[in-house]
């Protein structure tokens, strides 16, 4: 990218096309996650997007065949389909509720590399570090926004069994028809393979040289880091693709440094994470102590 030997250069179409590739392999959470929206040269510094929400309740109503209905008669029993609703959507804002920056120096003199090589490294570790933050958020967004939460005293195959077993009812009593994803802590994944239920009789496909489960009592597993839970945090059950990670990067820039001999790198973005109220009943969180 040539800059006519001008101070500074931009790098807001880099740093979004490294953030979202880097994203798109690190990310945790990633069944969940609908693909992340990263945006340069935002202008808004509070509202990412808007989107269209209704909130009218469906009525089911009988038809009507008195005889001054409809137009008949004397219509004073008006319409035979019953009173009209209206139905109207309204605009709801998501607003960004998390900053991304980044300052770092580049000294020529002790630097050890190429500018360019070495601010296109930085930009890549930045991603990667800035990731694993929004995987961070993205763990207690999903914990905050829980519409049911089911306490798990122990590990003991009876209590992980009886969970399952409460989850897998409330999923089927809220008509959720959308594959479910658990995000579990590494403990809990453990226990759930040493459990003795899952026996090759039963039909489980647990493999204990790979230390791997696919799936339990209809759920799809997937052994996600701790440090990504919020604190008292054992698992999160959600279906796959509702929620919407998003990024705004209002600039990244390298320039020329005044107290030094080389260049600033600088950034800055706003992120922040969606999920319509509707689906927040059909994310469950596990709660409990690792022993």
């Amino acid at each position: 990218m040539t800059n006519q030997n001008l101070p500074t250069r931009r790098y807001e179409k880099q740093y979004a096309g490294i953030l979202q590739t880097v994203f798109g392999v690190r990310a945790a959470f990633t069944g969940t996650l609908a693909p992340i929206q990263i945006l340069d040269g935002v202008q808004e510094n509070a509202t990412a997007f808007s989107v269209k929400t209704n909130n009218t309740p469906v009525v089911i109503g009988t038809y009507k065949t008195g005889e001054n209905t409809g137009g008949f008669g004397d219509g004073s029993g008006g319409s035979r389909f019953g009173e009209m609703t209206e139905i109207k959507y309204q605009n709801t804002d998501v607003a960004y509720d998390y900053i991304l920056t980044i300052h770092e120096g580049l000294d020529r003199y002790t630097v050890n590399n190429d500018l360019n090589a070495a601010i296109a490294d930085r930009l890549k570790l930045q991603s990667e570090a800035q990731t694993r933050q929004m995987n961070t958020k993205i763990g207690k967004f999903l914990a905050d926004n829980a519409g049911k939460t089911e306490a798990l005293a122990d590990f003991s195959e009876d209590k992980v069994k009886a969970l399952f077993n409460t989850v897998n009812a409330y999923y089927i009593n809220q008509e959720v028809t959308a594959p479910i994803t658990i995000y579990l802590r590494p403990e809990l994944y453990n226990a759930i393979i040493d459990m003795t239920a899952n026996t090759s009789a039963k039909g489980s496909s647990v493999s204990i040289d790979s230390n791997g489960l696919a799936r339990y009592k209809g759920f799809a597993l997937v052994e996600t880091p701790a440090q990504y839970f919020a604190e008292g945090v054992l698992a999160i059950f959600s279906p796959d693709g509702i929620v919407i990670p998003f990024v705004g990067i209002s600039t990244a820039r390298s320039m020329e440094a005044l107290n030094f001999d080389g260049v600033v790198l600088q950034a800055a973005a706003k992120g922040g994470t969606y999920v319509l109220d509707d689906n927040k009943k059909a994310i469950v969180k596990v709660t409990g102590t690792v022993v």
